[in-house]
């Protein structure tokens, strides 16, 4: 019988490298567009969810709320994202992608998708589906896990 922690961790020991070179791919596919990977990933986030605090957006990408504020700026000087009024809060505004913002993410996302569908060609939708259950369950967890004192 296979041990589950061992497998488990040979799926963690697969994450490491596919996230730093998904990362690479990314960051060369925006240099054209002047973003960086967190740039993107802030948009992302605010293109799917819609106007966000900045400490919201940092809860959503597990990421300290002054690093989602540079990225926020950064955006804001670009045209691509704005503040707006919070009406739950006078003095925590709200950040939403503005129209060119919400079209490059758009753009750069069907990009993306496009290439993703030709990779893994021999993973059938069943396997995809596992290994995004067991992702998401080993994410919560050691979500989890990590938010303990």
């Amino acid at each position: 019988m296979t041990d589950r922690g061992a497998m488990l961790y040979d799926v963690l020991r697969h994450v490491r490298p596919l996230v730093l070179n998904s990362a690479r791919v990314v960051e060369r596919s925006l240099r054209f567009d002047d973003l960086t990977v967190g740039m993107r990933a802030v948009l992302e986030v605010l293109a799917e969810q819609g106007p966000l605090t900045v400490p919201v957006i940092g809860d959503r990408l597990d990421l300290a709320r002054q690093g989602i504020q540079r990225h926020v700026n950064d955006l804001i000087d670009r045209g691509l994202a704005e503040p707006r009024p919070n009406p739950a809060h006078r003095r925590s505004v709200l950040i939403a992608t503005t129209p060119a913002g919400a079209a490059l993410f758009a753009r750069i996302r069907a990009g993306e998708l496009a290439r993703l569908g030709t990779m893994a060609a021999e993973c059938g939708i069943e396997e995809i589906t596992t290994a995004l259950r067991v992702l998401a369950a080993l994410h919560r967890d050691i979500r989890e896990e990590a938010g303990r004192s």
